[in-house]
């Protein structure tokens, strides 16, 4: 018996009330805007700047212990991680601690660094400092700029590449659903206050190629069901679509939470961050890509006639021009 999260033949009517959910994820996004720049982000190392050591010891690596012993210095946020490289070989335990600028410096100075030696060896004698580097303001700042480059470069593929594929409303409606994940996933991160860094960059990146894979999905479907249904309104063309892609969309959705929840749960600290930022990506995107791609879709209208020799090419609102 196969298992199966969702009805061979589905008609939920996606639309009943789509003014309403397509309000309340505009709310939602004013909402994370508002949070962004009332509260800010929680900016790591990585956008802060602060210096990174690498450490080597005979023992085991214990993460819980050197952040224990580093703590009472208070030197603020203090990332911990142990590296894994073959080419540092199997008798050498390496860890990389990162500790955040402090106040009115660039890096922490000498006698600090000597004050996180002392802690760390009065957990492990055994440990050396095999590396100090610092990451100043001036990095960092570059490192934020980066992130916001990259971050709209990958939206403005997305929508050259739809528009090549589809036609400009399916651009439109795809990228409003990639905005929308990206800006709700940073408005948690701000009420929450979570450590943001680098790794969550490549969160919302891997989040945009979900979030799109799961639109084209749906989208290809319409386009068939353009084709296959000209004189159907589009409001039920896109419901069935819709419907006839929801077993795919949430196998898909469920599948991939399962393995993201067992990384929040036993992965640890490290990339905590990180599998949050997908739970949730994953979470939102899946919405979107039904209660905000296909909504503006819906508004903006599509032609009805897919084939070569149609010259209608701008396309109708809510489908109401027929061929």
């Amino acid at each position: 018996m196969r298992l199966k999260l969702v009805p061979q033949d589905t008609s939920v009517d996606f639309f009943r009330h789509w003014r309403l959910t397509f309000g309340a994820s505009a709310l939602a996004m004013v909402l994370s805007i508002v949070a962004f720049f009332a509260m800010g982000l929680n900016f790591g190392i990585d956008f802060r700047g602060g210096t990174s050591i690498r450490t080597e010891a005979q023992a085991p690596v214990d993460i819980g212990a050197y952040r224990s012993a580093i703590m009472p210095l208070g030197f603020g946020d203090v990332a911990i991680t142990e590296v894994f490289d073959p080419a540092f070989g199997a008798d050498r335990n390496v860890a990389m601690v990162r500790i955040q600028a402090q106040e009115g410096t660039e890096a922490i100075t000498p006698e600090q660094i000597n004050a996180v030696r002392e802690a760390l060896v009065a957990v492990d004698p055994t440990l050396v400092f095999a590396a100090v580097e610092s990451v100043g303001p001036k990095v960092s700042g570059e490192l934020i700029r980066s992130a916001v480059i990259s971050v709209v470069l990958a939206l403005a593929a997305v929508l050259f590449y739809i528009w090549l594929r589809f036609e400009w409303q399916f651009s439109v409606g795809a990228v409003a659903a990639l905005v929308h994940d990206v800006v709700l996933t940073i408005g948690i991160f701000s009420v929450l206050q979570i450590r943001f860094d680098l790794a969550i960059i490549a969160a919302l990146l891997t989040i945009v190629g979900y979030s799109l894979n799961d639109t084209v999905v749906v989208f290809d479907r319409v386009r068939e069901n353009l084709i296959k249904y000209k004189k159907r309104p589009l409001k039920e063309l896109l419901t069935l679509s819709i419907n006839e892609t929801l077993s795919r969309t949430v196998m898909t959705s469920v599948t991939t939470l399962l393995a993201l929840i067992a990384l929040f749960v036993l992965g640890g600290d490290v990339i905590r961050g990180f599998v949050f930022a997908m739970i949730w990506g994953v979470i939102v995107g899946t919405y979107s890509s039904v209660f905000v791609a296909s909504a503006v879709l819906l508004r903006l209208g599509v032609k009805r006639d897919w084939s070569k020799n149609s010259g209608d090419t701008a396309g109708t609102r809510f489908g109401v021009k027929e061929s």
